[in-house]
């Protein structure tokens, strides 16, 4: 994607839909996530089996343009417990449509899918040092209550195990 000049209301021409198979190459956007193949494919069988929601964000002529997932359930249960708290990740708008408020339309689009559900609480972990991201869930409501150290692992596209060490801060948001 190139940067364009968007049309005033190009917010009203979106589409906030659930992940279908075909749209996982398209979350690589063009090989830059590439390495993350593993993680989406497995995020999407996850959804098959009632675990998580996958939403993107479509935009005609453009296809899609963000993302976001929601655990339901884990084994965390601060994070998602499958009943009352679901946590959401992978939240990614790409650059070229970031600070026109996609972001806060998709998390809005999320809760009202998770009150719908029965969720009371929203829980995700942000890296410390994603301001922006920090600012934004703050101006949605998303409260910190704890640090998080932030080491995860994942499977790359080329079945290399990859550690990632990224300090967060865990934030919550009460739905109801």
């Amino acid at each position: 994607m190139t940067t364009q000049v968007l049309p005033q209301n190009w917010l009203e021409t979106i589409l906030i839909r659930t992940v279908r198979k075909e749209d996982l190459p398209a979350l690589e956007w063009g090989g830059e996530f590439s390495h993350f193949r593993r993680v989406y494919a497995e995020a999407y069988e996850r959804s098959l089996q009632g675990y998580s929601v996958l939403w993107v964000a479509e935009l005609p002529e453009n296809g899609i343009i963000a993302q976001v997932f929601i655990q339901l359930n884990c084994n965390r249960k601060e994070l998602a417990d499958g009943i009352h708290r679901a946590y959401l990740y992978s939240f990614r708008v790409h650059p070229d449509f970031r600070n026109h408020g996609l972001g806060s339309l998709m998390v809005r689009h999320v809760e009202k899918d998770l009150i719908r559900r029965g969720f009371q609480r929203l829980t995700l972990n942000v890296a410390k040092n994603n301001l922006d991201a920090l600012r934004l869930y703050l101006r949605l409501g998303f409260r910190i209550v704890a640090a998080e150290p932030g080491i995860w692992s994942y499977v790359d596209d080329k079945g290399i195990r990859q550690t990632v060490e990224e300090p967060a801060w865990r934030m919550e948001k009460k739905l109801l």
